[in-house]
């Protein structure tokens, strides 16, 4: 009995320690940059498509369900399954930069990559080596997260989580909300989080697809925009 007592205990110590991993990798304080980039948002305010707390909520959660967000979602998840096969790793990394559809989605994407995997240093291991440098943001984090053994459905979630209170906090600054509809924005998207880290867990690349045509639209016009806040 005493035996199990200590088992359950260490389990649950490994659990804790995850999470405390993930919270740290995926907190506004890591040193990636994040509150640079608006991933187009800053656009679709400027066009009138995002003007109230409700847009918000239905914008973050299009893309979730068949938009970037699902597409990272999915190459998060392949990223974390290989972590230890360097060849398909690159792979998947090499795919995720492809599938960037403008320069700022690009420019977003890698930077993020890249200043994470410097800061993640910090948790030694081989997978640094397998990635180089730089490599899309998803991919990075998933990669990091499978190698580190933090749970892939609960890695996914807090990335999408991630997301999605960066873009609460960039709609505060564009003036479309305030923080308590922003937090009210985050409570509403619990469940759609959820369903979505499940259904990328159980996913594959086949299942990549984005039809979220308006918020690529907002990423490409984004680029000419003037006297912008944010770099994407």
């Amino acid at each position: 009995m005493g035996t199990a007592a200590i088992t359950t205990t260490m389990a649950e110590r490994a659990d804790t320690q995850a999470l405390i991993r993930l919270v740290t990798w995926l907190s506004p304080a890591f040193p990636i940059g994040s509150f640079s980039y608006s991933g187009g948002l800053e656009q679709a305010v400027h066009d009138g498509l995002v003007a109230s707390a409700e847009d918000l909520d239905l914008w973050l959660e299009t893309l979730m369900y068949r938009g970037s967000a699902w597409n990272d979602a999915l190459l998060l998840a392949e990223s974390y399954r290989n972590h230890g096969d360097a060849m398909r790793l690159r792979a998947v990394a090499e795919l995720a930069e492809a599938l960037a559809g403008s320069r700022e989605r690009h420019l977003e994407t890698m930077l993020l990559g890249g200043a994470f995997l410097a800061a993640a240093r910090h948790w030694p291991h081989p997978v640094f080596e397998s990635l180089g440098p730089e490599a899309a943001y998803p991919v990075a984090v998933g990669a990091v997260a499978g190698a580190h053994r933090i749970g892939l459905e609960p890695a996914i979630a807090a990335y999408l989580h991630a997301n999605a209170s960066n873009a609460v906090s960039v709609a505060i600054r564009c003036g479309v909300t305030g923080q308590r509809a922003g937090v009210g924005v985050l409570a509403g998207l619990e469940e759609t989080v959820a369903i979505v880290s499940a259904r990328a867990a159980r996913g594959s690349l086949d299942d990549l697809g984005s039809a979220a045509i308006m918020a690529d639209i907002a990423c490409l016009r984004h680029e000419t925009l003037h006297s912008r806040l944010f770099r994407s």
